[in-house]
């Protein structure tokens, strides 16, 4: 399926609109979690902050990692979300260009 044939289905406004606010979820996931951690109670699940990621929401896990120093230290975390930010970053240039 082409870029093209995407829009026709799902317009440019509402894949904005989705990506923006998986972002602003996986933000305030990171956020949430480490304050958390910090309390000592139940905590937000690893996968469910990958899955945030998987889901498109890596802008938003990377910037509350970092902002938030949360999950810093642990290279699935450093290594994973960038990983496969720049992997779904790369598939969809090359699905527009295609």
């Amino acid at each position: 399926m082409s870029f093209e044939m995407f829009t026709q289905i799902i317009p440019l406004k509402y894949l904005i609109i989705y990506i923006i606010g998986i972002n602003v979820i996986g933000f305030f996931a990171m956020f949430i979690d480490k304050q958390k951690a910090k309390r000592g109670t139940w905590r937000i699940p690893e996968k469910t902050l990958f899955i945030l990621t998987l889901l498109g929401g890596g802008i938003g896990t990377i910037s509350g990692m970092y902002l938030f120093r949360h999950k810093t230290r642990k290279l699935y975390f450093t290594i994973g979300f960038p990983v496969i930010l720049i992997s779904e970053a790369s598939l969809i240039i090359y699905w527009i260009l295609n």
